[in-house]
């Protein structure tokens, strides 16, 4: 025999090398995939800078409402400003996450379409110009290999199918000897049946070999050709790879604050606050403003006159001007200390102040004979009657002092003295309890 044969030479075994026919089509896909990055690299920018606005909302929302919260609540002095720097930190650092907001947008956002445009041009058929110029250059450069491949393919089979029919032959005429019912003109048949294939086996093999040969020939041209526009495409990504690079690059320094100085000086700041709260100095502040370091108008010992012949109502105490010399005072040491602050005014203070003169509506002295015998109370609040008007709550408040009222939203009180100068109530709540109340907390009932 001729030549040697195996029927699993003639299976087809895959290949995904790139230099199989078609195998190209990977290194042109990577370049759609690189304008499809552009744009998730975008998304990727864009929900961060969303996420970065609605954080700095959240910081803003909350230090507002916490410093509403703060100054009504019943915190004071040092510590107050100590808190209230926490505040204004989240208003800071809200600030700067805008800041981070803005730039991602406006300059990593743009930068990144921007290039995206530049770097992938769109046909009018669909596709792109840069993804059709790399599948022109491959096909061109694989066609002549590709027919080259085919011949071989061809001569190949060739080869196979004579080297089959050469063993079928051969095995037929072993097969005959063996029988004695055939005769001598059959046998020679088969006999210039097996000649016949072995010549066939031998042209055949003559052309495959040939193809090959042919085929390496030209495969040395195919290669260089399929490089060249492979280093095309590499040139065409790297400028990619190398832009993601440095955006990514830009995208961290607009994220990172650990560098920021402005960043820093804020939680400096924080500190610095934080420290200068003084326990003293607040407990200092409460004494002088409402503990034993207030000042007290003591009771003396008063001659009876016709031009002071009453004692002042609440309502008149309210109303008397700040600038007044008080008599007969004694204060402690601690009312000659110097108070730094109280940011927020109690009802209390807001109503404190003396007279400057006597009433003359009453008709007696509280301290005369005719209430000896108890039955008026000198320092009972003016008792003249008023126009009683239910009212409903429009916000929630919290009474600050002994004398005022607390309420929430909705309830309902009766006004029992009009609003004074300093926009401060007197009602009586449902269960009897009288005090002050702010007068724009609530609307009257119609």
């Amino acid at each position: 025999m001729s030549g040697s044969y195996d029927d699993s030479v003639g299976v087809e075994v895959s290949s995904d090398s790139f230099w199989e026919v078609g195998n190209y089509k990977r290194t042109v896909k990577r370049i759609d995939d690189g304008h499809r990055l552009c744009s998730d690299l975008m998304n990727c920018i864009h929900e961060r800078a969303r996420i970065e606005k609605t954080y700095a909302q959240q910081l803003t929302e909350w230090a507002k409402r916490w410093k509403q919260l703060v100054e009504k609540g019943p915190q004071y002095g040092t510590v107050e400003k100590a808190w209230h720097a926490v505040m204004s930190e989240a208003e800071k650092v809200s600030e700067l996450h805008l800041d981070i907001k803005s730039a991602l947008m406006n300059e990593d956002f743009e930068k990144i379409k921007n290039w995206q445009k530049e770097a992938f041009h769109k046909q009018m058929m669909g596709g792109f110009k840069e993804t059709k110029e790399a599948e022109d250059g491959y096909r061109k450069a694989q066609k002549p290999w590709a027919k080259k491949l085919k011949e071989v393919e061809a001569a190949k089979k060739a080869y196979h199918a004579a080297c089959k029919e050469e063993k079928l032959a051969i095995s037929r005429e072993m097969n005959s000897k063996a029988d004695p019912a055939l005769n001598p003109e059959q046998l020679k048949k088969l006999q210039d049946k097996v000649e016949k294939s072995k010549q066939d086996v031998l042209k055949t093999k003559e052309k495959y070999e040939k193809s090959l040969k042919d085929l390496d020939h030209v495969t040395p041209q195919y290669m260089e050709n399929m490089e060249q526009v492979f280093e095309q495409c590499q040139q065409f990504e790297e400028k990619r790879l190398r832009f993601f690079r440095e955006v990514l690059l830009e995208v961290q320094k607009h994220l990172d604050l650990s560098n920021d100085v402005s960043y820093k000086n804020i939680y400096r700041e924080l500190e610095q606050n934080i420290k200068t709260a003084d326990a003293i100095e607040d407990l200092r502040w409460f004494r002088a403003n409402h503990g034993p370091g207030m000042s007290m108008n003591w009771p003396q010992f008063e001659e009876w006159s016709a031009d002071f012949n009453r004692t002042l109502s609440r309502r008149e105490k309210k109303k008397a001007s700040d600038g007044v010399t008080l008599t007969g005072v004694n204060q402690t040491g601690d009312q000659a200390l110097q108070h730094t602050k109280h940011s927020s005014v109690s009802s209390s203070e807001k109503n404190q102040s003396y007279p400057t003169e006597w009433s003359d509506e009453e008709s007696s002295n509280p301290f005369s004979s005719t209430d000896a015998n108890g039955d008026t109370n000198p320092f009972d609040e003016d008792a003249s009657p008023a126009m009683e008007v239910r009212v409903r709550a429009l916000y929630d408040y919290e009474g600050q002092e002994h004398d005022e009222l607390s309420f929430k939203a909705g309830d309902e009180l009766t006004k029992t003295e009009d609003e004074d100068e300093q926009g401060w109530c007197k009602g009586r709540l449902d269960n009897g309890q009288v005090g002050l109340y702010p007068a724009n907390y609530v609307e009257a009932i119609q």
